[in-house]
């Protein structure tokens, strides 16, 4: 699955037996000589080699060219012994190690991997890693959220692994039932339909409406006209690229300070957001200043109820189940909010 991540590795493992191999070879090529000259006249070519045999793959048969008649004899096998060991040794690592990189194994690290995507609860699901998902992708990365990528293109999906190689992955079409129960939709708290192909993302959007309708879809779609579609088929939300990058444009225009401040938040280090938590139902109401006072670490900025937005809330505002909570904050200030608001 991750050929462009193993080839390397393999290409190492590769060099490292034709190595292994070469002293091999040297090895029963000098002791060979080594014993037909220690043995002379009575060893042969083929008791030499035999004698070389033995003695590198340690069989323990006994001397098949008698050493008695030469001093050097016995070290002379010693040293056969502990060189032709020692790279035997060597071309065994390396082709266990040839072994755990094959494909063989990265079937197991691939099942391993599906088995920890079903664990997942609440994660987010994108569905195609070009362009847009591999942007969607980076700003999941950046908040610290869960997700899991279905790509059906190979080369897209190892370009990214390439760079994330720790990222939950399936190599499937989106769009496929059983995918989608791979990827742990069940459990999901939405889904990105970001493939390049618009019909392909309606499919994409049904699907995970069918398997789990209370599953959040965003789907993406070139032609503007084709929302009305996207939303019969179950999409919660949708975005054009091609409309979002004109009313981009037109704003770094006509309000070029504010485009510059959310640029700005989006690309310092500080990672700041706008962010949203919905406070569940049934919660008993209390005021904003008492769930969620003043504090560095965040900014709200909104609180959306019973259809209307409250913009700046006051610290006395009574926050009641449903009403949504948006807000500015870094990954860290998120988390805090969240668990004081949440538990």
């Amino acid at each position: 699955m991750r050929e462009a991540l193993k080839q390397p590795l393999q290409r190492r493992h590769t060099t490292g037996l034709m190595v292994g191999a070469v002293l091999m070879v040297l090895i029963h090529v000098v002791g060979t000589l080594g014993y037909h000259y220690l043995g002379r006249p009575v060893a042969t070519w083929i008791d030499s080699f035999y004698m070389t045999f033995i003695t590198v793959a340690t069989i323990g048969f006994g001397e098949v060219v008698d050493l008695t008649h030469h001093p050097m004899g016995r070290l002379f096998t010693v040293f056969i012994a502990v060189v032709g060991i020692g790279t035997m040794s060597y071309v065994f690592s390396k082709s266990v190690a040839f072994l755990v990189d094959s494909d063989l194994n990265s079937a197991i690290r691939t099942a391993r991997m599906e088995k920890q995507i079903i664990k997942l609860k609440d994660h987010f699901i994108v569905c195609g890693i070009g362009r847009v998902g591999s942007n969607v992708a980076m700003e999941l990365l950046e908040t610290k959220r869960k997700f899991v990528v279905i790509e059906s293109d190979l080369a897209a999906l190892e370009r990214w692994l390439e760079n994330h190689p720790d990222t939950f992955y399936l190599h499937a079409d989106a769009a496929d039932d059983d995918a989608l129960q791979r990827a742990g939709v069940a459990q999901s708290a939405g889904v990105f339909a970001v493939t390049g192909d618009d019909s392909h993302n309606l499919m994409v959007s049904m699907s995970v409406k069918l398997l789990n309708p209370k599953s959040r879809v965003v789907a993406r779609l070139h032609d503007i006209r084709n929302s009305t579609k996207a939303r019969k088929a179950g999409a919660d939300e949708i975005v054009s690229p091609d409309f979002t990058g004109g009313m981009r444009i037109a704003s770094a225009m006509v309000r070029p300070h504010v485009v510059n401040f959310i640029d700005q938040m989006l690309h310092s280090d500080l990672g700041l957001r706008l962010e949203e938590v919905v406070i569940p139902p049934g919660f008993a109401a209390q005021a904003l200043g008492r769930l969620a006072p003043r504090a560095k670490e965040y900014l709200v900025v909104a609180v959306r109820e019973n259809d209307q937005w409250v913009f700046n809330p006051a610290d006395d505002h009574l926050l009641q189940g449903g009403a949504t909570l948006v807000f500015m904050a870094d990954t860290g200030g998120r988390e805090a909010l969240e668990k004081r608001l949440l538990g």
